[in-house]
C-alpha cells in the first residue's frame, strides 16, 4: 500500500510541476524516474514471489514434477489453435513494425504444426529423464567416522532473458521444473502474444492444477522496457542465476551489469574443415547440412575450411548445391577462383555469427591451419572435420579449443535432444559452470550432507 501511495505521490508532483510552468525537460526527467521506481517494484515484487515459491518445486517429488510436465504438454495441445494464432499476431506485427527483419529471424520467431509437436515431444522427454535432484555425486566415510555425501540441489531462482524464438519459454521452464526450479521468464517484445498465452494458458493453468503455486514461473513483460532486464539482474537476494540467451551484444550487457552468476547461451560460430583425406560426398552431405538445414540458429555453420588439396574437386560441388539454395558465399581469394560467383571475404567475416543463408569460406595449406583459424576467430561453440584419417580426426578433436568437437558429423547436432537430454537450456561456451549444450544436471548444484555421531574439531 505504501508503494502505491509513493507511486500516486510522484504522479501529483508531476502535475503540480506542470501547472507551475516546470518545464518539459523537468516532467521528462521526474517521468523517467518514475517509471524506473515502477518498473523497479514491479520487478522486485515478481522475483520475490517467485523466490517464495520455488520451496515449493524444490521439495516436490519426482512424481510431482512429472505430473506437472504432462499438464504441460496436455495444455500445449489443447490450446494449439490459442498458440498458433498469438505467434501469427507476432509474426505479422514484427514484419510490419520493422521492413529490415530478416527470413532468419522470423523462422526464428515462428511456431508452426511441427514445431508445436516438437514442443510437446521435448517436454515428454523431460519426463521420461532421471531427476537429478537428490543424486549422490560421491560419497565416503572419514577417519573419525563421518559420513559424508555430495547431493544434488536445485538452484533455487533462474531468470532466463532471451529474443525471438518462444519454443525457449516451454523448453527453459520444463527444464527448470524438472530440475526444482522457480524460473522467471523475460521474453522479447517480438514474441509478446505467443509468450502471454503459453505462461498464462500452459504454463501457471498447469501448476494451478496440480495445486502447486503458479508465482513458481513468472513472466516478465517487456512492456515494462528493458530498464527492467537490468533490475532483474541486479536482484541476487531472489534470484540464483541468471541465463541470457539471444545476440552478443545482449549478452554483454547483461555480464556487465549482472550482480547474479551468468550462464550465458553463446554465440555460435561454428566451422566445419574439410581435411585432404575427406570422403567428398559425406563432405558435401554434412556442409550442406550444417548450413541450410536450418541457419537461423547457433549450431548452424558460419564458416568452411577446405585443405587446398581437395578444393578443387570438393568447392565446384557444395558451391553448386549452395548456389542452388540461396546461400551467399564470402570467399578468400582461392575461393573465389574456384567459385566465381562468391563475394570477397573480409578480416571481420571470420568472426561472424551470420545466422542466414550467409557462409564464409577460406582455403587453408594445413590442419594446424584449419585449427589455428578456427581457435583465433571461432566462438568455442561446435567445430567439425571432414576426414577419413583418424590421427588427423584425433588432433583436430583434442586441439579444437570449443564447448563440442565432431568427426564427420554436423554442427546441427550439437543439441540436448540429439545428445539424449532432452530439450535443452542453451549452449553455454564459458568454461564454468557449465559448457556445451545444457539440460537438467547443468540447473542444478550441490552441498555436502555430513552425518555424525558427535565428532568435534579439535
Amino acid at each position: 500500500m505504501n508503494s502505491r501511495k509513493n507511486v500516486l505521490y510522484n504522479i501529483q508532483q508531476i502535475i503540480s510541476e506542470t501547472v507551475r510552468g516546470g518545464g518539459e525537460k523537468k516532467q521528462s526527467h521526474m517521468l523517467q524516474e518514475l517509471n524506473h521506481s515502477t518498473a523497479a517494484e514491479i520487478v522486485s515484487q515478481i522475483a520475490q514471489k517467485a523466490k517464495n515459491a520455488s520451496k515449493h518445486i524444490s521439495l516436490a517429488s519426482e512424481e510431482a514434477k512429472n505430473s506437472l510436465l504432462q499438464c504441460i504438454a496436455k495444455n500445449i495441445e489443447k490450446y494449439r489453435e490459442k498458440i498458433l494464432s498469438a505467434n501469427e499476431a507476432d509474426v505479422v506485427n514484427t514484419s510490419k513494425s520493422d521492413p529490415t527483419v530478416t527470413k532468419a529471424f522470423l523462422d526464428r520467431l515462428t511456431l508452426n504444426e511441427k514445431r508445436i509437436n516438437e514442443l510437446v515431444r521435448g517436454v515428454r522427454e523431460i519426463i521420461s529423464l532421471k531427476d537429478p535432484v537428490g543424486e549422490v555425486v560421491s560419497e565416503w566415510r572419514t577417519k573419525d567416522g563421518l559420513e559424508i555425501k555430495k547431493v544434488r540441489v536445485p538452484l533455487g531462482v533462474i531468470g532466463i532473458i532471451y529474443e525471438a524464438r518462444p519454443n525457449v519459454t516451454i523448453d527453459a521452464a520444463a527444464l527448470c521444473l524438472k530440475a526444482g526450479n522457480a524460473v522467471i521468464l523475460r521474453g522479447g517484445k517480438e514474441a509478446k502474444n505467443t509468450n502471454t498465452v503459453l505462461v498464462t494458458d500452459v504454463l501457471k493453468r498447469s501448476l494451478a492444477e496440480i495445486n502447486l503455486p503458479q508465482e513458481i514461473v513468472e513472466f516478465l513483460s517487456p512492456d515494462l522496457g528493458y530498464e527492467a532486464v537490468h533490475i532483474m539482474t541486479r536482484l541476487n537476494k531472489y534470484i540464483d542465476l541468471i541465463i541470457p540467451r539471444g545476440g552478443e551484444e545482449m549478452i554483454r550487457k547483461i555480464q556487465e551489469t549482472s550482480t547474479i552468476p551468468i550462464l550465458a547461451h553463446g554465440k555460435g560460430n561454428c566451422h566445419i574443415y574439410v581435411d585432404k583425406d575427406a570422403n567428398i560426398e559425406l563432405a558435401v552431405k554434412v556442409c550442406f547440412n550444417a548450413k541450410v538445414q536450418r541457419p537461423g540458429v547457433c549450431n548452424a555453420m558460419e564458416t568452411l575450411l577446405v585443405h587446398r588439396a581437395c578444393a578443387e574437386k570438393f568447392l565446384p560441388q557444395i558451391g553448386e548445391k549452395y548456389h542452388s539454395s540461396n546461400v551467399e558465399l564470402r570467399g578468400c581469394e582461392t575461393t573465389r577462383k574456384l567459385l566465381p560467383y562468391a563475394k570477397p571475404a573480409t578480416e571481420d567475416d571470420w568472426y561472424q555469427e551470420y545466422l542466414d543463408l550467409i557462409l564464409a569460406v577460406k582455403v587453408v595449406n594445413s590442419l594446424e591451419e584449419a585449427i589455428e583459424h578456427i581457435n583465433r576467430y571461432g566462438s568455442g561453440h561446435t567445430d567439425a572435420i571432414i576426414t577419413e584419417n583418424k590421427e588427423s580426426a584425433e588432433k583436430f578433436l583434442k586441439e579444437v579449443d570449443s564447448s563440442c568437437v565432431l568427426w564427420n558429423a554436423s554442427t546441427r547436432l550439437h543439441d540436448g535432444g540429439v545428445f539424449g537430454l532432452g530439450a535443452e537450456i542453451g549452449i553455454s561456451t564459458q568454461k564454468l559452470h557449465a559448457r556445451g549444450t545444457m539440460g537438467l544436471r547443468e540447473l542444478t548444484t550441490t552441498k555436502y550432507v555430513v552425518y555424525g555421531s558427535g565428532q568435534i574439531r579439535e
